[in-house]
């Protein structure tokens, strides 16, 4: 069983959920292929060496080609994110990025209430 997050992995782990959302929001929709690419979640390693990072994207059904998109891109991010927050960590943690399908699954289960 997982050991419960520590303050300081919660604290740092929502700065890095602000910060990145700021990042992929000013790069705009059009990158990401005209989809809403949100950071819905971060979770970080004890040692803040690696970060989850959740993302919900819409529309849903795009969320392949964006999720190869943010793969690609993914030590750009790491690097605009390192200038950010460069004054509060020593390192920048990994990123590696996984879609939150939570929204789809409360959507599906609305729709099956609906039967």
């Amino acid at each position: 069983m997982d050991k419960p997050a520590s303050t300081r992995q919660l604290k740092v782990a929502r700065e890095i959920q602000r910060d990145l959302s700021e990042i992929i929001r000013s790069k705009g929709m059009a990158v990401y292929g005209g989809c809403m690419v949100t950071v819905s979640e971060v979770r970080i390693s004890p040692d803040l060496s690696i970060a989850k990072v959740f993302v919900s994207i819409f529309p849903s059904d795009r969320a392949p080609q964006v999720m190869r998109i943010l793969e690609d891109d993914k030590r750009a991010l790491r690097g605009e994110l390192g200038r950010k927050v460069a004054s509060q960590l020593r390192i920048v943690p990994e990123l590696d990025f996984y879609l939150d399908t939570t929204l789809d699954y409360a959507e599906h289960i609305e729709e099956l209430l609906r039967k």
